[in-house]
């Protein structure tokens, strides 16, 4: 790998995984710098909220079609930044796309204002619900997904009525500044709607400290956890997307095929860096023995690589090639085998499928993100479930059972946000569908309805149609009127 070069004191480079090479160079930009887009966002913010639902969808339609038609561009780009092969970029920057669509089509129907029935004590009012924007919307994105992911919050976001600052990952900067230079391409005139600061994690908390109204970040849980002490200081709320140790459960009568197949996409796709992704397989007794053969028979066929035609790239950030290593190591020394792989070779991690590993392995407990997985016998899908929802993560997951009815009841079961039955990571390609996690996975949720409203506020409000014959909220109020008050709720609610 050739070594990069070092960048001036006041900017960073960008480097190709893969080799290490300098890809581009950015600036780190100052507290005083990022304060001063969120004042250029809040300016613009008013503009672009008065354009209404209509305006924000015409927009955001031509953002949408910027990015489409040049979408072997962006691949290019995040392929050289990210290292995960070109298919797969297109792969997220089609889902990303779709989600524009859905969040520009839909936001006036989720947040319009609607009418609230006041219920029988306050029949006399007339109640509307609304949700207006925050205002300006901090986004802190990832380097694993730097398209689709952060484009969660920064389409719903915009369609929801809010100008944004975009800080991308150190690591994918070149991704982060596509995106934003796409929009001023196709709104010059609502240039400062979206923005971009680039630098590391004091930038994040500069953008934190600058006046936004809200931050939605996606990252691991140590920074999330920095991110909101940063925040908490201004009472600036949050949305939090953090990590996942996700596992896949495999019923009796499954079909085994189906099932390694997607447990070997959600395991070593974007070289297993994927927080939604597969890190553990728990198959019940009658299956175990087929399960495994048939993911090592696949697994055997994955290479890694840079050059077309690799099923995976390198390893983006560097550091996180030790942790792998350091999770395979411990699985091996508890007693667990590699079936395949277990081998490093630079940024590059062989496609690593472990048996026999114990419960108590950093390999088992901790975020991995990386090309491995476990395979576990389980006697039943009650063990499967325990050991599923023994972790202190909680986003996502899959269930393989004979039929769809079994594994929605078992996939109810499965304390994480998401869960896909007979198949993997399906809930992201919906984007009615909200997407998010509990415990250290995070909480707030984007995409889908919840997606929208996360990036507002709820505005409640009454307009009197008539006066009543008595005020209950009046220092003039008879006295007699309390007991009949007392009669009238005996009346409504004492039978309940």
């Amino acid at each position: 790998m050739t070594a990069a070069v070092d960048a001036p004191a006041d900017t960073f480079n960008s480097l190709d995984p893969a080799t290490g090479k300098v890809h581009s160079t950015w600036p780190v930009h100052t507290d005083a710098q990022v304060q001063a887009a969120v004042v250029r966002a809040r300016a613009a913010s008013a503009d672009w909220a008065a354009l209404g639902y209509a305006g924000r969808k015409e927009r955001l339609s031509a953002w949408r079609g910027e990015i489409a038609r040049r979408m072997p561009e962006l691949a290019d780009v995040v392929h050289a930044e990210n290292g995960k092969p070109f298919p797969d970029a297109v792969l997220e920057i089609t889902l990303a796309v779709d989600h524009i669509a859905w969040a520009g089509k839909n936001a006036r129907r989720v947040l319009g204002p609607r009418r609230i029935w006041p219920g029988a004590m306050a029949a006399n009012q007339a109640a509307t619900l609304e949700y207006p924007p925050f205002g300006v919307i901090g986004v802190i994105g990832p380097w694993n997904y730097p398209v689709f992911t952060p484009m969660g919050s920064l389409a719903y976001a915009l369609a929801a009525g809010n100008a944004v600052v975009f800080k991308p990952s150190e690591h994918t900067p070149a991704v982060g500044a596509w995106l934003v230079e796409a929009w001023k391409k196709a709104n010059p005139d609502l240039a400062e709607v979206l923005q971009l600061v680039t630098g590391f994690g004091p930038t994040g908390a500069a953008l934190c400290r600058a006046g936004v109204d809200k931050i939605a970040f996606t990252g691991s849980a140590a920074p999330g956890r920095k991110v909101m002490a940063a925040c908490a200081e201004g009472l600036v709320p949050v949305l939090m997307e953090c990590g996942g140790k996700d596992s896949m459960i495999v019923d009796d009568g499954a079909d085994l095929s189906a099932a390694a197949d997607a447990a070997l996409w959600g395991a070593m796709s974007n070289a297993g860096q994927t927080c939604i992704g597969i890190e553990r397989v728990y198959v019940t007794e009658g299956s175990y023995d087929a399960f495994v053969s048939e993911i090592t028979s696949r697994a055997a066929k994955l290479h890694p690589g840079s050059e077309e035609g690799a099923s995976y790239g390198p390893i983006t950030m560097p550091s996180q090639v030790g942790i792998i290593q350091r999770h395979i190591a411990d699985a091996l020394a508890k007693g667990g085998r590699a079936l395949t792989g277990g081998t490093v070779d630079g940024a590059f991690v062989a496609p690593t499928v472990l048996v026999d590993v114990p419960e108590d392995s950093t390999a088992v407990t901790e975020e991995t993100f990386g090309p491995t997985v476990t395979v576990t016998r389980v006697p039943d899908v009650e063990e499967a479930l325990r050991r599923t929802n023994a972790t202190s993560y909680g986003l996502a997951g899959a269930v393989f059972a004979k039929s769809s009815k079994k594994g929605v009841e078992i996939a109810r079961r499965v304390r994480s946000g998401m869960t896909s039955v007979n198949g993997v990571i399906t809930f992201a390609s919906v984007p009615g569908l909200p997407f998010g996690g509990v415990g250290e996975s995070g909480f707030g949720r984007i995409h889908g309805d919840d997606g929208l409203r996360e990036f507002t506020r709820a505005k409640a409000i009454t307009r009197q149609r008539f006066a009543l014959p008595v005020a209950l909220t009046s220092f003039d109020r008879p006295e007699k009127v309390t007991g009949q008050l007392v009669k009238v709720v005996k009346l409504l609610h004492g039978r309940g």
